[in-house]
């Protein structure tokens, strides 16, 4: 069910804009394909790719703002806020950072040089545009007794490349809200580990400034008492917490199916439902939401259209393939 006839169709941001920013992850393609759509209903962006390490900064030295760049020009001649994502992070940063001339593994403190060189670069450049930043991306082992995930950054620097991280992004921007993000962030156990990271960074006076919940979700999990839990328990840390990457798959993790064309209905109804049940708890904690963000912006284009399954197409926005509001848009924007 799209746009219904003869109803004109309010402003999305602009319905939400006493409560909490309406954003969007956006890329060349798309700022272009979905602009009227983009100004018209979101009021913040976040680069989907296109300011990750290996975006930004390809060869040592030799950085890349060319698409960064008109990203946030868009932003700017459309009044939008603009979210930095990421910073550091185990994925899509080049082999280079972590090797020297000779293809032998860098030291810590050449390594921490070249983060802050990164850091300081990138958030400079965009500073008083990009309000806030995704400082450490998904620092922590999805399960086992482990707290931290294995990478290149602990293998090399330690424990403390995280909190490092955070004061070289403040040194650089000290205006920036500063932000810990990370995904499965309602799975009972990783909360508590990610709730253990962000808790140590807060005593040791570290500035962190709040916590992205990614919200790769679908039609059932995480349920809504694991939702409420995480956000109670990131929030009692004192921090805001905003929802950097949210998107409603219409398939189960385990379900495999690559032949639909479109949308059953009863996924349709069951995610209408859930995008109302979301947004509705969403505005129960609006006094500790700042943004809530979308991983993108309507069904033409998604990453889920190749994850976890390649190929197969998804469904997972308030907007169609046409760029008109779903059921589920009139439901989120009627409270």
């Amino acid at each position: 069910m799209s746009a219904k006839l003869g109803v004109e169709i309010p402003s999305f941001q602009k319905v939400y804009e006493t409560i909490f920013d309406i954003g969007a992850a956006v890329n060349l393609r798309t700022i272009n394909t979905q602009q009227s759509l983009l100004a018209n209903h979101f009021n913040s962006i976040t680069a989907e790719n296109d300011m990750k390490f290996e975006g930004l900064q390809p060869e040592e030295g030799k950085y890349d703002f060319e698409k960064s760049d008109k990203l946030a020009a868009f932003a700017r001649e459309h009044g939008m806020k603009m979210r930095g994502h990421t910073l550091v992070w185990h994925n899509q940063t080049p082999e280079w950072v972590f090797q020297d001339s000779q293809g032998e593994r860098v030291t810590r403190d050449q390594l921490l040089q070249r983060m802050k060189d990164h850091i300081t670069t990138a958030m400079q450049r965009y500073k008083g545009q990009i309000y806030c930043w995704d400082v450490v991306n998904e620092a922590v082992t999805d399960e086992g007794p482990e707290l931290y995930r294995k990478t290149n950054w602990l293998d090399i620097i330690g424990e403390d490349y995280i909190e490092k991280a955070f004061e070289f992004a403040h040194a650089a921007d000290p205006d920036a809200l500063l932000f810990y993000n990370d995904y499965n962030e309602c799975n009972s156990g990783k909360r508590e580990k990610i709730y253990q990271l962000v808790k140590s960074l807060v005593e040791k006076g570290v500035p962190i400034h709040g916590v992205g919940l990614q919200g790769h979700w679908n039609l059932t999990n995480p349920g809504l008492d694991e939702i409420r839990a995480a956000i109670e328990r990131y929030a009692s840390l004192g921090l805001k917490l905003q929802l950097t990457e949210l998107d409603v798959s219409v398939f189960e993790f385990e379900d495999k199916r690559t032949d639909l064309t479109e949308p059953t209905g009863e996924m349709i109804e069951r995610q209408t439902e859930r995008y109302q049940q979301i947004f509705a708890l969403l505005r129960e904690y609006q006094d500790v939401f700042t943004a809530v963000t979308f991983w993108g912006a309507a069904d033409d284009y998604t990453w889920l259209s190749d994850f976890p399954v390649r190929g197969r197409k998804n469904w997972p926005f308030l907007f169609d393939e046409n760029h008109q509001p779903k059921e589920a848009f009139w439901k989120v924007i009627s409270f």
